[in-house]
């Protein structure tokens, strides 16, 4: 079905003419096709969801698995835009240590964590889906670190473009700044049900492709775009906790998602853009099950390992607790976490290495890491680095 999803208008603000793209507003018009093979495809995603939600509440502490699954995700959606932070290299900034990476890539990922835990927690203590929401998770985002120059919480003023070496040459220009107020404005009221209601995965579908058909930033537009989508889906009740996160899907299909979007512009071919949206939530949903799974039986047989090593077991069980909250660990951030004395700390940690389940990877004698071999390999399938 044919579609006017908005005009091209020319602005000439750039030291060239050239077409830039106002859309129009949400809820595209005529209304959505949602039958058949899509609505199918809606319910079985609405199930792959519910699968979801009921494994997290299978984990015996869900903080903790949150905790890295998070920062899986901050390094893949890092990696579209560009970084090469590995999640190890995360997780060895996060407690002090040197990555061999650029220190601005890590601290982009640190951003991006950050900024996903201030905006739950802004929309938990009751701020809307808003822009203001929006403002404050790119606050966040752009805080330190590469970008902090890019008008970080701010609203560009000026012309940015996507592809090409300038907007004359582009892929996509979006609105000009003296629109994209209007532009934001209609997007908020979509995001609150205003003119209508819109399903929630329908919306996040449409939402994100508004959102960076916008492009409302000049820097950080794509990670602001992916966290709305598990904030949107948090905040209307779809998910209990955040565990949904698109990254991978988009990144493995990069070349399906640009076309899609750049279709909707050009034919307002709406449908097939949510098909593949749903497929990615699907596909993802059940993957982020099969990983919870996998973690909690991992935990379990490692458990078990552990029983048998002897009067031990107790600090060493404490210890390996503490690798679940941080498994690339140092012997005084395992003593601040189990309030074990360095010397039975040290015992369990030779321990754990004795049944294989952590090695140590600094190779010193001073100020010794050790790693949770299989947690972090679970955790790290799909980032294509090896850690």
């Amino acid at each position: 079905m044919k579609r006017k999803t908005g005009q091209y208008i020319t602005i000439s603000n750039v030291g060239e003419k050239c077409q830039a793209f106002i859309p129009e507003p949400l809820p595209p018009k005529p209304d959505l096709a949602i039958d058949g093979n899509l609505r199918e495809l809606l319910d079985q995603t609405l199930l792959a969801l519910g699968r979801l939600d009921s494994t997290t509440m299978l984990l015996p502490e869900t903080d903790i698995f949150l905790y890295m699954y998070i920062r899986k995700e901050a390094v893949l959606s890092s990696q579209i835009e560009g970084t090469q932070s590995s999640l190890s290299e995360l997780l060895l900034f996060e407690i002090g240590g040197k990555p061999d990476v650029a220190i601005d890539d890590v601290q982009e990922v640190s951003n991006y964590v950050a900024a996903l835990n201030h905006g739950l927690s802004l929309m938990r203590e009751g701020l809307p889906i808003s822009l203001r929401l929006i403002k404050e998770i790119h606050k966040v985002l752009l805080l330190k670190g590469r970008g902090s120059d890019k008008m970080p919480g701010e609203f560009r003023t000026s012309q940015n473009w996507i592809g090409g070496t300038r907007p004359g040459n582009a892929s996509h220009v979006p609105p000009p700044p003296e629109k994209l107020l209007e532009c934001l404005g209609y997007l908020e009221k979509f995001l609150n049900n205003i003119p209508e209601k819109t399903p929630t995965l329908i919306k996040a579908a449409l939402a994100h492709v508004q959102f960076e058909t916008i492009h409302p930033f000049l820097d950080g537009n794509g990670r602001v775009g992916r966290l709305l989508i598990t904030i949107l889906l948090c905040a209307e009740k779809i998910l209990k906790e955040p565990l949904l996160y698109l990254s991978l899907y988009f990144k493995t299909h990069r070349d399906t998602y640009y076309d899609l979007l750049q279709q909707i512009r050009i034919t307002g071919d709406w449908e097939s853009w949510i098909e593949f949206f749903l497929t990615a939530i699907s596909e993802t949903a059940d993957k982020a099950t099969s990983t919870a799974s996998v973690l909690i039986n991992l935990a379990e047989e490692d458990r078990k390992k552990i029983q048998n090593v002897g009067r031990s077991a107790g600090s060493v069980l404490r210890v390996h607790q503490a690798l679940l909250q941080r498994p690339i660990i140092s012997i005084p951030k395992i003593c601040e976490i189990t309030d074990l004395w360095p010397t039975s700390a040290t015992t369990a940690v030779k321990h754990l290495e004795q049944i294989g389940i952590i090695k140590e990877i600094t190779g010193g004698k001073r100020n010794r890491l050790y790693k949770y071999l299989r947690y972090i390999d679970i955790l790290n399938e799909g980032t294509d680095v090896t850690v």
